[in-house]
């Protein structure tokens, strides 16, 4: 089967390959141009025969959309699965989990995905080994305190929120242009706005504002300034594991962050301000009403569909599928390594492909800006882990020479 991948960067590649190795890949590289997809890439993929598309995201670019319509190629959407690794946040690191998903993206709220009608039509109630195995999976999530993303505990709630003497309101905070809100949120929604509703409908609570992780280690940009609402809640700044962060919170406000599911799971109350693939189901109080999911859910059912029977589980070391249990005890046991794999970043060096003295890495960061201007701040990610790898995988051909004049060694 040919595979032909769209907006996968570099690192990805590897990781993709060994998960699949039923497939082969031909990736497209980034920014491609319709002249260069129409004399190149369409002809390849006329040429393959059976054939299918992966898009990682939920950009289906308009050239490769008609093509799999008029051809009758398969696509399927790409994303990390709900339990994606041992690292506190965003990284370079394989995910443990993928969506894979023929219709949409889960968090696409304008049109039904596959988790949504899988959540629409499956029996859940007549499998009863299926909800015996859900109900073990949340208390398994619950007693080991793993969430999509990990990190160790380095502090508890109590030392970061305080003694806790009224109500805890938590306000999770999300990277306000990541495409989980701008697919999920139909009506506009910033951090900044769903901290004032949570003070408005909680005056007498203890208003907790966690931005996001990568906001905070600015690797995304906040494009709401906290310090607008520092007068409504206690921005919270230092990092805590979710099920930490959660411990001894009352109610969770957030837009469309798999916080939520996380504290429905810890019989927390949830209002979500966009419409999440959890929200609509009855176990969540709703802002933005989706008026195809109607039917009502109980926590095991949503579980079994969106841990259980969606996503697909990957062991860490031989790269062959495995279960969501499997993938539970492979997270314990990177949490209990003294190291954990860092992101690839290129290590500082006197002299080589960052020439005399490493003067690369300073021309590395003033390019830094100049990329998050051209693209966005993804891009940036992928520059700074990989210079080299970065402008070899653009589809312009005069960047990718800039790239070779000013990174001549990669």
């Amino acid at each position: 089967m040919s595979t032909f991948a769209v907006h996968v960067t570099e690192w990805k590649r590897p990781f993709l390959e060994r998960l699949f190795p039923d497939r082969r890949f031909h990736f497209l590289p980034k920014n491609l141009s319709d002249s260069d997809f129409d004399r190149t890439w369409k002809p390849r993929i006329l040429l393959q025969g059976p054939s299918e598309i992966f898009v990682w995201g939920a950009a289906l670019p308009p050239a490769l959309a008609a093509i799999a319509v008029e051809q009758n190629i398969p696509v399927w959407f790409v994303e990390d699965g709900f339990l994606r690794s041992a690292r506190p946040s965003a990284s370079r690191t394989r995910p443990l989990s993928l969506a894979l998903d023929s219709r949409t993206p889960y968090f696409d709220c304008h049109r039904p995905s596959d988790l949504e009608v899988l959540l629409s039509s499956y029996d859940f109630e007549a499998d009863a080994a299926l909800m015996e195995r859900a109900h073990a999976g949340v208390a398994l999530l619950l007693e080991s305190g793993i969430s999509k993303y990990n990190g160790a505990l380095q502090r508890t709630a109590e030392e970061v929120y305080g003694a806790k003497t009224r109500k805890r309101v938590l306000v999770v905070g999300q990277v306000e242009d990541d495409a989980s809100i701008r697919y999920g949120c139909p009506s506009p929604m910033t951090n900044n706005d769903l901290v004032r509703l949570a003070a408005s409908e909680q005056p007498d609570a203890q208003i907790l504002y966690k931005p996001h992780p990568d906001v905070l280690s600015r690797v995304r940009p906040a494009r709401s300034d906290p310090a607008e609402v520092a007068h409504l809640c206690e921005v919270v700044t230092e990092s805590l594991p979710l099920a930490e962060a959660l411990r001894t919170v009352d109610h969770v406000y957030t837009i469309t962050s798999l916080a939520g599911f996380e504290a429905l799971m810890r019989g927390i109350e949830v209002t979500t301000a966009g419409s999440p693939f959890y929200a609509g189901w009855g176990l969540t109080d709703d802002r933005q009403p989706n008026p195809r999911r109607g039917r009502k859910l109980s926590l095991e059912a949503l579980f079994a569909g969106a841990y259980l029977l969606y996503p697909r589980y990957f062991d860490p070391v031989t790269g062959e599928q495995a279960s969501f249990e499997a993938t539970v005890a492979a997270i314990k046991r990177q949490l209990e390594e003294l190291h954990l794999t860092h992101p690839s970043r290129p290590a500082w060096r006197p002299w080589g492909p960052y020439g005399v003295l490493g003067w690369r890495h300073l021309l590395s960061s003033m390019l830094a800006s100049a990329i998050r201007r051209a693209g966005n701040d993804r891009d940036v990610e992928d520059f700074r882990a990989d210079p080299f790898g970065f402008f070899r995988s653009l589809s312009d051909r005069r960047l990718r020479l800039i790239g070779r004049i000013l990174y001549p060694f990669g």
